[in-house]
């Protein structure tokens, strides 16, 4: 049995990267703003133990820093998965500069925080693996301008991600970033091509497969490794 950290298991892809880790006997310590707010799927998991909440709002650095303070156990594999999408339909053009620093402040800044905060956990395990989920739609190779702030803020966390596997590979912690699919969540929509189970055990054969020799590589949930 390994420890999982989850941000954001509220729902989408985290409520069920938590849920199929906790059927298959893994022990889950999930994040949420508001942990009274433990989706239905995951609550008898909660009451048993095997799923432990911590209050965390990635936006906030104090939230962050108590969340870690009350956490005293090894973490083998942190995923960050709390996100939101900004400005759905805002380009370059006409994008709102509070609106994009928020998004930046939670797809960016959140990860890199939680990473710092929880550093020591993962110290705490023998093989500790990262894993940010990310999007192809902030790789330099797709020129569209649409939600730029979504766009601007997951080329940065691909970034972060990089520098943060350069700096924690001579610790033997490995560190991904990963683009869940198209996936029919809120906020990836009705239309979407995947459904969140199938991500969700894409990204988990994922973590599973991945080791140091592919630290700072972009892949997506099949296991195809992405250009940045």
């Amino acid at each position: 049995m390994s420890t999982y950290l989850i941000t954001g298991i509220g729902r989408g892809i985290g409520q069920e990267l938590a849920r199929a880790l906790l059927m298959r006997g893994e022990r889950v310590i999930g994040t949420l703003r508001d942990p009274a707010q433990v989706p239905a799927s995951l609550s008898a998991f909660a009451e048993s133990g095997q799923l432990k909440l911590l209050t965390l709002d990635v936006q906030d650095g104090a939230s962050i820093a108590e969340a870690a303070r009350q956490l005293d156990e090894p973490v083998d594999v942190l995923v960050n998965n709390a996100g939101i999408i900004g400005q759905r339909n805002a380009s370059s053009l006409d994008t709102d500069a509070e609106s994009f620093l928020e998004t930046l402040r939670v797809n960016t800044l959140g990860p890199l925080r939680v990473i710092q905060a929880f550093l020591p956990h993962l110290r705490r395990s023998k093989a500790a693996k990262i894993m940010t989920i990310s999007s192809r739609m902030g790789s330099m190779s797709h020129a569209k301008s649409d939600r730029i702030a979504y766009r601007a803020s997951k080329a940065a966390v691909n970034k972060v991600m990089q520098g943060l596997a350069t700096d924690l590979q001579p610790e033997g912690i490995a560190v991904f970033a990963v683009h869940p699919g198209w996936v029919r969540t809120d906020m990836g929509g009705s239309g979407a091509d995947i459904a969140v189970e199938e991500s969700a055990a894409g990204l988990i054969r994922l973590i599973d497969g991945l080791s140091l020799k592919e630290t700072g590589g972009f892949f997506d949930w099949t296991g195809d490794r992405l250009s940045f």
